[in-house]
């Protein structure tokens, strides 16, 4: 199985807080959803959200990035004013059909389940696939109106480990089908934090809560898990204490692991 042909230990994973991970895979080097901005307000159709807390590192402080892994390009929680910056010195940003269109140069959207194949430094080929997310509950076509195309991406290769990176995904139907395809995964970040408007579909979460979370890791026969988008918005409702709780309740406590901050 893919899923476990590498230990953990070698696909370390650092947080910056919200959606912004980086991760080493196949030599490659895969940022998610950039938002390095101060803390701040940004008006949006409807509201305003609100960052709370800064980044823990800043771009300067990365290093190569060859691939942004971008969930979707609209909201400002995922992609801020300093990510959409450095997005013009990475040599390919994955991301929605929509948002490829939009970003334009560098920039590659994939439809669902599509795959890319990238080259790997040492030889050989990472496959990078598109897979279904969805920014809200019920059926796509009442929830894609309101929040938008969002992609969550699966990485493979020969002797390497199964990724899955969810994207502001909230269906646990369309894990289903992912784990059908891929499971089990070897690392999942998952996007949770259930962010919530009143506003918005009766105040129900527009990404995975906690309890969710843990849900979609059994479902994915994920053996480690690394939570992100939980953290440094006001609109993010659950965080670590209700994800740990989550997960103990669970049973799968030992599949959490909060990554390496910064």
């Amino acid at each position: 199985m893919t899923g476990f042909a590498m230990p953990t230990e070698q696909l370390p994973v650092r947080v910056f807080g919200g959606p912004t991970a980086l991760f080493e895979y196949g030599g490659l080097r895969f940022l998610t959803d950039p938002t390095f901005d101060a803390p701040g307000d940004y008006h949006v159709p409807g509201g305003m959200l609100t960052k709370t807390a800064p980044a823990s590192a800043a771009p300067a402080d990365l290093g190569r990035i060859d691939v942004v892994l971008l969930s979707h390009d609209e909201h400002p929680d995922n992609l801020d004013h300093s990510g959409r910056a450095l997005l013009a010195d990475v040599p390919l940003t994955l991301t929605t059909p929509g948002g490829g269109r939009r970003l334009g140069k560098g920039a590659k959207g994939l439809a669902d389940w599509e795959p890319i194949e990238l080259d790997r430094p040492g030889g050989g080929t990472i496959t990078v696939t598109g897979v279904p997310a969805l920014h809200g509950p019920g059926p796509r076509q009442e929830v894609e109106p309101i929040t938008g195309e969002v992609v969550g991406f699966v990485l493979t290769g020969e002797g390497l480990p199964t990724v899955y990176v969810s994207g502001d995904n909230a269906s646990l139907d369309l894990v289903r089908q992912i784990a059908d395809r891929f499971g089990p995964v070897d690392t999942a970040l998952l996007f949770a934090g259930a962010p919530r408007f009143s506003v918005l579909f009766g105040g129900e979460p527009i990404v995975l809560d906690s309890a969710q979370a843990a849900e979609a890791t059994r479902i994915l026969g994920a053996r480690r898990v690394v939570p992100v988008h939980y953290d440094s918005w006001a609109h993010f409702t659950e965080g670590r204490d209700e994800l740990v709780a989550a997960f103990t309740e669970a049973g799968l406590a030992d599949r959490l692991d909060l990554g390496h901050r910064g």
